[in-house]
């Protein structure tokens, strides 16, 4: 059943066996930062339960104000490069692929928390939302620390065995924070229009292809919609988000990881597509589309101790084999059920598991 979701399909020169990627998802379960053997585990059992790749739970790069919470991994100190290489070993010992997201929260992180609570809180223009400043501008030094600060752990990914890096550029966090003009407010060369506002990004994803090589897979994570702002847009148009787009792409973007909450919401009037195949369709990269996938309700109902049942997964189906995006991003139905894609490739759909509050609890 469902034999588009379980095609090769390559990214750059790295074949990843099926369609389905494993969403990153935050989990606070690495005391001092440090992923332990139940991390390894966590990522095995989805592994086993027949997701190709999985993106790791965002993690921090070696900046004091890139975390908010002392229990979400990092990915700089000697301990916590240990236990990634575990984790690799792991995965890749059930035949799993798997690629670290990294991760600068910027102004999401209040002053005070964090592994490191005496150190500033940073962003794009000192502003959580528009109109709340809760952190520091950074100046031209400090950007270039934070690039040089992605490009060292996707340095350390390549060494680990990781199969390629995703940096998270979306949901308000620290790269988001300079796509969104809400709250880049420079009069820079970081600020400005649109495209303009990409140059950290930019900047950010030629150090790291500069420290891995050309033939390492580097994915973008993006999103119109912001926590601060769910329903805003930053590309109101195709000619919008090309602008976007272009020059990430011609930094070195190997893949687009295209965040929205419902898969099956059109982005722009007009056309069916949805935001992963209109990029799919401007940069001609590939895709991953991400949202509510098997279940009948979105995560933020989810955040505030909802439940959701199980949706159909036809439509989806059809979408990847009429060619709109390339893989599927799954989130709370593999917390549920790891077992997941090997049952829809089965065709066990009557042993499919919903989504319950105890799984959220649970996160195992």
């Amino acid at each position: 059943m469902y034999d588009a979701l379980f095609q090769p399909m390559d990214i750059k020169n790295l074949t990843v066996p099926n369609r389905i990627v494993m969403a990153p998802m935050t989990r606070s379960f690495s005391p001092g930062g440090v992923p332990t053997e139940e991390v390894a585990q966590y990522y095995k059992r989805r592994a086993d339960g027949g997701v190709a790749l999985i993106i790791t739970e965002g993690t921090t790069i070696n900046h004091t104000g890139a975390s908010n919470d002392p229990n979400v991994p990092n990915f700089f100190e000697p301990a916590a490069l240990q236990g990634w290489k575990h984790v690799v070993e792991t995965v890749h010992g059930s035949g799993g692929l798997i690629m670290p997201q990294l991760w600068h929260v910027g102004s999401m992180r209040n002053p005070g928390t964090g592994p490191y609570p005496e150190a500033p809180s940073v962003s794009a223009s000192g502003l959580k939302y528009p109109g709340k400043e809760n952190s520091d501008a950074l100046t031209a030094n400090e950007i270039q620390a934070i690039v040089d600060a992605f490009a060292s752990a996707a340095y350390s990914a390549r060494e680990l065995g990781f199969d390629g890096v995703q940096l998270h550029g979306a949901h308000g966090y620290l790269i988001d924070q300079f796509f969104w003009e809400g709250t880049n407010q420079r009069d820079d060369n970081y600020g400005g229009s649109l495209p303009a506002r990409t140059r950290f990004a930019t900047e950010i994803i030629q150090a790291v292809r500069r420290e891995v090589g050309d033939d390492y897979p580097i994915i973008l994570r993006f999103s119109q919609w912001k926590q601060q702002d769910f329903d805003h847009k930053m590309a109101h148009s195709p000619d919008d988000l090309k602008a976007f787009l272009d020059p990430l792409v011609a930094a070195g973007v190997d893949c687009f990881d295209c965040s929205t909450r419902r898969f099956w919401e059109t982005e722009f009037d007009g056309s069916s597509m949805n935001l992963a195949g209109w990029t799919k369709k401007l940069t001609g990269l590939p895709s991953i589309t991400v949202g509510s996938v098997g279940l009948d309700g979105d995560f933020i109902a989810a955040f505030q101790g909802a439940s959701a049942g199980l949706a159909p997964i036809d439509e989806l189906e059809q979408r990847v084999a009429d060619g709109e995006f390339d893989f599927v991003g799954v989130g709370r139905i593999l917390l549920a059920d790891p077992e997941w894609p090997n049952k829809i490739r089965e065709g066990r759909l009557d042993e499919q598991v919903p989504y319950t509050k105890e799984a959220l609890a649970s996160l195992t």
